[in-house]
């Protein structure tokens, strides 16, 4: 078995949902609830069929993150995972929806960091065995710090 990292695609502007599933109704499934619960954002999903044709099964409403998520199921390689790129939205208004979907086994990641997916190829394939999101801590937060946390939440209407 080989243990190899890949990086993945986030454009500036857009968040990713990495996660795993088990059937050909995940792309389908997943354009329907990204539609019904955040119409206005765009976005393009990519599910890694992993029987039969073996095919990486393309939805979205927006060219561009429909071919980068594509583009990154096809670096991964790994059977039944799926790769959601979202804009104009954060992985907070979908992430329930995409958990509670019900071809989906779990989910790696949600994030706008850099990341990396942690692939096992052996001779039948390849699965991912995590994810690494962002970079190191650097400490723990300051009061200031802590301040600053919460008026951002506030200010992006998270928090009230």
């Amino acid at each position: 078995m080989e243990i190899i990292n890949i990086r993945l695609a986030v454009p500036e502007d857009c968040n990713i949902i990495v996660g795993q599933s088990h059937f050909i109704k995940t792309a389908e499934d997943l354009y329907e609830l990204i539609v019904t619960s955040c119409p206005h954002c765009k976005f393009g999903v990519a599910f890694c069929e992993a029987s039969g044709p073996c095919l990486i099964r393309v939805e979205g409403n927006d060219t561009e993150l429909k071919r980068l998520a594509a583009e990154n199921a096809i670096s991964m390689g790994a059977g039944h995972t799926f790769v959601l790129l979202l804009k104009d939205a954060f992985p907070i208004n979908v992430l329930n929806a995409v958990k509670a979907c019900s071809e989906v086994c779990q989910v790696f990641c949600a994030t706008a960091n850099p990341l990396e997916a942690i692939i096992a190829e052996t001779d039948q394939g390849r699965g991912v065995l995590g994810v690494i999101d962002g970079f190191s801590p650097k400490g723990v937060e300051t009061e200031a710090d802590a301040q600053a946390r919460r008026e951002f939440l506030r200010k992006i209407g998270y928090k009230r």
